[in-house]
């Protein structure tokens, strides 16, 4: 897919706009962009494990919704117009119980009034953990 993100990609604004939320709460850090993917990394550890010791299945699918919600809001001129979550799957492949998870967002779909992104998270050994797919609402800003 050719350059989707309206500009180059600032993590350092990424990673700031995730202050005071549940982005910041559960360690997740905006690590690499290319023209049409987004990459964050997670820690699992007591904020992200669930009882039985193992990766919490909705922290993988806040890091997955966090990750393409914010790469289709790059998209997107957020002074007109915000991307909206509208249904979100999520397949748990793999246990992990410690270490850290990257998830890397893709643009399957951009279009002017939905957006379709896919979300792989794998471990630290490149072994997938979770699968997930995001489909997007196009909205004017200020009505999500």
């Amino acid at each position: 897919m050719p350059q989707v993100f309206r500009e180059a990609v600032s993590l350092d604004q990424l990673n700031a706009l995730s202050g005071n939320t549940a982005i910041q709460s559960l360690g997740i850090v905006f690590s690499a962009a290319g023209e049409d993917w987004l990459q964050a990394t997670m820690p699992v550890d007591e904020r992200t494990r669930q009882p039985y010791g193992i990766l919490h299945g909705g922290a993988s699918v806040l890091l997955a919704e966090t990750l393409g919600s914010s790469a289709g809001n790059l998209c997107v001129d957020t002074a007109k117009q915000i991307c909206v979550g509208l249904e979100i799957n999520a397949n748990h492949v793999r246990a992990v119980r410690s270490g850290t998870v990257t998830g890397t967002a893709r643009a399957l779909h951009v279009g002017r009034s939905t957006q379709l992104w896919e979300i792989r998270i794998e471990d630290e050994q490149g072994r997938l953990v979770c699968i997930s797919r995001l489909t997007l609402a196009v909205v004017a800003a200020g009505h999500g």
